[in-house]
């Protein structure tokens, strides 16, 4: 059966998702968007391992990121759909490629939103020690699922607001490094290129290992290529949003990281107990760096919630328009898929729960599962972007608003650096795990589709 053609999705009493964000929405989720808790979170470990040739694995790892977005957006610009990557796949490979890639990717962002709300509440049960961290996650949980099932648009304000905390926060921060690192900054002395004595401390291990965790820093980039498709211009939005990554990228991640190591020394304990931008912050001399930058991440952690309740929930409601689940969850009210929000949200609560119930097996197994989830929805991702390119110049030219740079071959390179990647997983002990434990969910989720599309071919 050749690959099927997937529709602008609506529900079975032909009720379709609204177009409630508005365009300036749109630009500050897909601005905020790259401003992630991995940045925030996990970079300390990538900067002890690999030194300032940390700033050389952001930049290697971004640019597969920047070529990833640029297929995903000529696709979602020719085909806007709230099932992104996951109707990509099916349009492109087939059914069961919709179906691994969309469900993968859907147990990724519940399990995420249930990590994002205990790294919250931990923050804020310091701020109040002696609240229990389970009521904390609660609330955010139940104030992301309301904002959700209400209606797009709060979606939107609630991201256009953590956006713009995110984006001035860490503008602030290279602008006052800048400084510093010029002998502008008054009361610092400019460290020079004394912390740059020595580039890869750590050899070529410890840049891979800074590699391996600066890839998986970049995840929820996908978000504004959901979105779009609610917007008020979905074309046009998710083509100003996919030309503008390349800057952000880099200025946000491998500038700050640029300034972090030429600020303070990498093996400084600080950057490892502390965080790297507190002790860059300290190492100015910011009253108060710990409790500014906790604020920070907080916003960072609440801002990915509410994004992976979002995504979650339209990834789960695209699925199922195109008969790959349950029924119910493709129910829309007042153009919202309010019961893939509830289940989203319900699988994301039971996430928390299993951390405190079963941390050492239940929960640490599910983590190692989603743990390379994101290369594998990339590769769906290049693999459809090489079949329907081919498609859209024989039948559509007009689509093919936004095009892959120098295509075929940098898709490719995009294929072989992610092949590279999980060679890399292989190799280190911390990742193997990760790396079989997706693939095996993979595999099980193909067996799944596939026999799901052999039968729905014999009826």
């Amino acid at each position: 059966m050749p690959p099927t053609s997937v529709e602008t999705p609506t529900d079975t009493d032909g009720v379709s998702l609204s177009h409630g964000l508005k365009q300036r929405h749109l630009s500050m989720i897909a601005l905020g968007g790259v401003i992630g808790a991995g940045l925030f979170v996990g970079s300390g470990a990538g900067i002890a391992a690999a030194g300032p040739s940390i700033v050389l694995a952001y930049a290697l790892s971004g640019l597969l990121v920047m070529l990833v977005m640029r297929m995903l957006g000529e696709m979602s610009a020719a085909y806007p759909d709230s099932g992104s990557f996951s109707s990509h796949a099916e349009r492109a490979i087939g059914p069961w490629a919709g179906f691994t890639a969309g469900w993968a990717f859907w147990v990724l962002l519940c399990t995420a939103v249930g990590l994002e709300g205990i790294g919250a509440a931990k923050i804020v049960t310091g701020w109040l020690p002696g609240t229990p961290e389970w009521a904390w996650v609660a609330l955010f949980m139940v104030v992301f699922c309301g904002t959700n099932l209400a209606a797009v648009k709060n979606f939107g304000e609630f991201e256009f607001w953590f956006a713009a905390l995110k984006v001035g926060a860490i503008t602030l921060f290279l602008a006052l490094g800048v400084l510093a690192l010029a002998g502008l900054l008054p009361g610092t002395d400019s460290p020079g290129g004394s912390n740059l004595t020595e580039l890869m401390p750590g050899g070529g291990e410890g840049l891979v290992i800074g590699l391996l965790a600066s890839v998986f820093a970049y995840g929820g980039l996908e978000t504004v290529t959901i979105a779009a498709a609610e917007s008020q211009d979905p074309v046009g939005g998710v083509a100003r949003a996919v030309r503008t990554a390349m800057w952000r990228i880099a200025l946000f991640y491998v500038g700050s990281m640029a300034v972090i190591v030429a600020l303070v020394p990498w093996d400084s304990p600080a950057v490892g107990e502390d965080g790297p931008y507190v002790a860059a912050l300290d190492r100015l001399g910011i009253p108060g760096a710990g409790q500014l930058m906790n604020v920070v991440v907080l916003v960072a952690l609440l801002s990915a919630m509410n994004a992976n309740v979002y995504g979650a929930s339209r990834i789960g409601y695209s699925l199922v328009e195109r008969g790959q689940g349950p029924k119910a969850l493709g129910r829309v009210s007042g153009g919202v898929p309010r019961v893939a929000v509830l289940a989203s949200s319900v699988f994301g609560f039971l996430c928390v729960l299993l951390s405190y119930w079963r941390p050492d097996d239940v929960f640490a197994w599910l983590l190692n599962m989603i743990g390379a989830v994101i290369l594998v929805v990339w590769i769906f991702t290049a693999v459809a972007q090489l079949r329907l390119r081919r498609r859209l110049e024989r039948e559509t030219p007009e689509r093919l608003t936004v095009r892959m740079w120098a295509f075929p071959w940098l898709t490719w390179v995009a294929l072989a650096g992610m092949a590279a990647v999980f060679v890399l997983m292989a190799r280190e002990p911390d990742t193997r795990v990760q790396l079989y434990s997706t693939g095996a969910m993979t595999l099980a989720l193909a067996a799944v589709g596939y026999a799901r599309q052999r039968t729905r071919e014999r009826r």
